[in-house]
């Protein structure tokens, strides 16, 4: 019974990292619309995100059938909390990618103010925390899953920055309002993104160590 039940972990851990590939793909089309304004592509993760939905249920299945049928312990009670944590992180990640899209596609049909913000480094700052946090689940990396944490602040800080120039924008172009408000609200998602995303970092370090470090003011290294 034991053997069974490591096979239905690994097949659980083949599917959270195929999601996590998906979300990984949705994200970088989201942020590639950012930059050219592309309404298409922006259209393509909207049209797509039913299949997040559909492999996040089909995991959050698998997880429960292996706590009602083999009752787990130790780690591998641990690795099947921590996936369906991570798996709702994903599918929300995955909502995020979908909110900026819809926002590209507003404003692809808008005119072009003359105030412009740089998401580039924002959103490739949120792509490598996406890939990172992964990879830290993937190879149980707890220095990796730290470093994603460090980042959280980077981001934060491009957000603020972010609101500060669109509000001073929106004072001096008030005939592009909405716009500007479509504008800021990338980085509200971008941000958010970012937070999910160290919730799954989270995660991973409860998942090798045991400790659970949400509101914890832990140092980080």
């Amino acid at each position: 019974m034991i053997q069974h039940m490591h096979r239905q972990v690994d097949k659980v851990k083949k599917m959270i990292l195929s999601l996590g590939s998906m979300v990984e793909e949705r994200v970088r089309m989201s942020s590639q619309a950012i930059e050219s304004i592309d309404a298409e592509i922006a259209e393509k993760v909207i049209r797509t995100d039913y299949e997040i939905d559909e492999m996040e249920v089909k995991i959050e299945e698998e997880c429960l059938k292996l706590l009602a049928l083999y009752q787990p312990v130790a780690v591998d009670l641990r690795f099947i909390i921590a996936v369906i944590k991570i798996n709702n992180e994903l599918e929300r990640i995955g909502d995020y990618a979908v909110n900026i899209a819809r926002r590209i596609k507003k404003i692809s049909k808008q005119d072009i103010c003359d105030f412009q913000f740089d998401y580039s480094v924002m959103a490739e700052k949120t792509q490598y925390m996406l890939n990172q946090s992964l990879n830290a689940l993937v190879n149980l990396e707890l220095e990796t899953a730290f470093k994603v944490l460090s980042m959280d602040d980077e981001v934060d800080a491009i957000k603020k920055n972010a609101y500060a120039q669109i509000k001073q924008a929106m004072r001096q172009y008030p005939e592009n309002l909405e716009y500007l408000i479509n504008l800021f609200l990338i980085s509200g998602n971008l941000e958010r993104l970012a937070d999910h995303t160290t919730n799954i970092a989270e995660e991973v370090i409860y998942l090798i160590e045991g400790e659970i470090i949400r509101h914890n003011n832990k140092q980080i290294s």
